[in-house]
């Protein structure tokens, strides 16, 4: 089943994706590939996908940093948004997976817009150089290392630059105080630490599973 918003039914998902941008093929077969895996709730939403594209063409960024690509949908959508000679560091732990992605950039023509790093993303942060920063950030990864994560790209995010954050209400029961397990309590302390971020001007927004826009204040 394709993923969509966790507060629409079925058919108020087709009625939203009906009057949204279609997918292009290349687009539809990974989101259908990525449909027939296990884990296929990992992958964004198409139509949020859609908006991460215009989302980076509104914003007009050239430099874009990834953590959690899975099967690569939400890395496709981004890339094609980037202007020429426009770059997506893609993070991600898991060569199966984004394999599937790299078939669907190559068929895109997008593969050389995208930087694909194995490994845990903090080590793969922590090895850059102290001066690299990112136009915007998207954050898609494992839950408990949000807080972390947090910390690593906090001072990557260039000023007046965008970080997003997916799956900040955990389907409505970021507020439920009997879930108590460590993604939704790491959750939970990312949502309180970037709320407070004087660095940062905050909005979650209740879309998807819950979207956190923390844009970079100007110095």
């Amino acid at each position: 089943m394709t993923r969509s918003s966790f507060m629409l039914d079925e058919a108020l998902a087709t009625y939203v994706r009906d009057h949204s941008a279609p997918m292009d093929p290349i687009a539809q077969g990974l989101i259908d590939e990525t449909a027939l895996l296990p884990m296929a709730g990992m992958q964004v939403a198409p139509e949020q996908g859609t908006f991460l594209k215009l989302l980076v063409q509104l914003t007009g960024a050239a430099s874009v940093l990834e953590i959690g690509t899975f099967t690569g949908f939400s890395a496709l959508c981004m890339a094609r948004g980037l202007p020429e000679g426009g770059r997506l560091v893609a993070c991600d732990v898991s060569v199966e997976w984004t394999s599937i992605g790299r078939r669907y950039w190559e068929e895109a023509g997008v593969a050389g817009r995208i930087d694909l790093r194995i490994g845990p993303a903090l080590d793969t942060l922590a090895a850059m150089p102290a001066d690299t920063a990112f136009d915007l950030v998207f954050l898609d990864a494992d839950k408990p290392g949000y807080p972390e994560y947090f910390e690593a790209v906090a001072d990557r995010v260039r000023h007046g630059g965008l970080l997003i954050a997916d799956n900040v209400l955990r389907h409505g029961r970021v507020i439920d105080g009997d879930s108590a397990s460590e993604s939704m309590q790491a959750v939970r302390e990312f949502n309180d630490a970037v709320a407070a971020d004087e660095r940062f001007e905050v909005v979650l927004l209740a879309a998807f599973d819950g979207l956190t826009f923390a844009r970079r204040l100007p110095v």
